[in-house]
């Protein structure tokens, strides 16, 4: 598997949110979001952020090669994406 890297700005939005977040596959492509909207599964390959942890989907992980703040899905987006509707 190749290296992927977290941008800085990735890492302390994980670090100030005080919780695990996941790279999973939505809508429109690879999308940041807590585990409490989509919880890991144990294929998810870990990086850990301080006391915290980025999964990061084994799907994803073939395709990317870093974690950054586009990737990050809002409350909006969260609500309108099928791929989330369990957590509605």
């Amino acid at each position: 598997m190749h290296e992927i890297t977290v941008d800085d700005d990735v890492k302390q939005m994980i670090l100030d949110a005080k919780e695990d977040y996941r790279i999973c596959t939505a809508c429109t492509g690879p999308a940041l979001v807590p585990i409490k909207v989509k919880p890991p599964k144990k294929s998810d390959i870990m990086i850990p952020i301080g006391d915290y942890v980025l999964y990061i989907s084994s799907v994803q992980a073939m395709y990317i090669n870093n974690v950054s703040m586009d990737m990050l899905y809002s409350d909006e987006e969260i609500e309108s994406c099928p791929a989330f509707s369990w957590h509605r």
